[in-house]
This record gives C-alpha cells, sequence and structure tokens, in this order.
C-alpha cells in the first residue's frame, strides 16, 4: 500500500508520516500546498517554504502547489495536486486531528481521484498525542500564536516536558484547544525518528502584532545526525 501525505511541516501531518510508516504503508509522496493568503483555512503557512527541507531531512520526495488560499476556492488546487499523483498511489493522509471542516474536505476531493484516506491521528486525545512525539523524540517548535493565554514567549519556543506541563496549563485555563487544531498556534517539526538528518535554524525573526504572532525562519540548514 503506497500513501500520498499532505504535509504542512506542522507535529500533525509529520506525526501522521511517522504513523504511515508504522502502519506498513510506503510513503509515495509529501504534498504541500503553499498558500497566499495567511488566513487559509485549510492550509498551514507560517514558515511553509521549508518543507522542501524537512522533505529532504527524511528522505521524501516533495511535490508543492501554490494556491490563492481563498475558503472553498483553494480545494481546486489541492485537487490539481493530487491529480497529479492519481493512480501512483492507495491512500491520502491528512494530519486532522479534530477538524471536521478539513476532514470532510480532503475526503470530497480524494474521492473524485479514487484515493482512500486514512486518518491515523482523527479522534485522538491531544495530550496523549503530544506525550507519544515527545516520548519518540521529535523536535516541535511553536511558529504562530493566536490565543489568549499564548504570548511573544512562545514564538520559536521548543516544547519539552517542562513547556508541554506549561501549555496544558494554559489550554485549561483560557480553554484553547491543546493540540493547536483551532488555529491557536501552529507548529514546526525539526528532527524526530523519521528524519535522517535534522534541521538547524541559523536565524529568524518574529513579527508580532497587537495579540498574535508569528516566528520566521529566514535561514537553516540540515545537519547530519
Amino acid at each position: 500500500m503506497k500513501a500520498i501525505i499532505l504535509f504542512s511541516g506542522g507535529k500533525d501531518s509529520t506525526f501522521s508520516i511517522y504513523k504511515t510508516i508504522r502502519k506498513g504503508m510506503k510513503v509515495r509522496c509529501l504534498v504541500s500546498m503553499i498558500p497566499e493568503n495567511p488566513e487559509s483555512y485549510m492550509f498551514h503557512f507560517p514558515n511553509i517554504e521549508f518543507t522542501e527541507m524537512q522533505a529532504r531531512a527524511m528522505g521524501i520526495e516533495l511535490l508543492t502547489k501554490t494556491t490563492p488560499g481563498v475558503k472553498e476556492d483553494e480545494l481546486k488546487e489541492l485537487f490539481e495536486a493530487l491529480e497529479l499523483l492519481r493512480g501512483s498511489a492507495d491512500f491520502v493522509v491528512p494530519g486532522a486531528v479534530a477538524s471536521s471542516y478539513q476532514k470532510v474536505r480532503v475526503e470530497r476531493v480524494a474521492s473524485r481521484l479514487g484515493f482512500k484516506v486514512y486518518l491515523p491521528i482523527w479522534g485522538k486525545d491531544p495530550e496523549d498525542l503530544w506525550k507519544e512525539m515527545l516520548k519518540l523524540g521529535f523536535k516541535v517548535i511553536i511558529t504562530a500564536v493566536s490565543a489568549e493565554g499564548l504570548d511573544k514567549s512562545w514564538l520559536g519556543r521548543g516544547i519539552d516536558k517542562k513547556a508541554f506541563g506549561e501549555l496544558k496549563k494554559l489550554s485549561k485555563k483560557y480553554r484553547f484547544h491543546l493540540g493547536g487544531e483551532g488555529g491557536e498556534f501552529e507548529t514546526m517539526v525539526l528532527d524526530g525518528p523519521i528524519f535522517k538528518r535534522r534541521i538547524e535554524i541559523q536565524e529568524s525573526h518574529v513579527d508580532w502584532k497587537e495579540n498574535s504572532g508569528i516566528y520566521l525562519i529566514d535561514k537553516a540548514k540540515l545537519v547530519e545526525k
């Protein structure tokens, strides 16, 4: 069985790669949608251009497709990207955990092209997912915050056991999704058990506006492990 992973570079899509491989499937290709609109409903935005480096770090082929990121219309570009891979894989794998918006739309597009959909982390408890990822050695950083309780200090911060404990307390206090599924925060993975090389950030900056902000990577490199 072969699978195509919808890859944003964040923790959920990266962990879905790991889960898919563990399931015994071969990852045919990663597909990254590059939204021109930072407010895209479907696709991840901060540092999306570094999915190419992440794919090289994992040794997996990557297909990228630019989309204006307009609500509903952005499914057209997803269809076009997956159409290029029709017949080369059995499954499409999104990194959805709790977003029915994303799940339903990916299923609709996949069905039109004859793909099945595999959802390895759908419906899983976000705390359990975090704990498993950290135990396995995934290196995750926060790249965007837009929820009450998450301030500028979280941008670029790596999530270890201590940081996760703080994040969990804040999610309970301010009632945001612990996995960031509602867009409360975004992540990027720099290393993990499926990475042949790790990513080292060399230069970065923070763009903060009122109560939200993003951590932008200016320069990074691949490092041997």
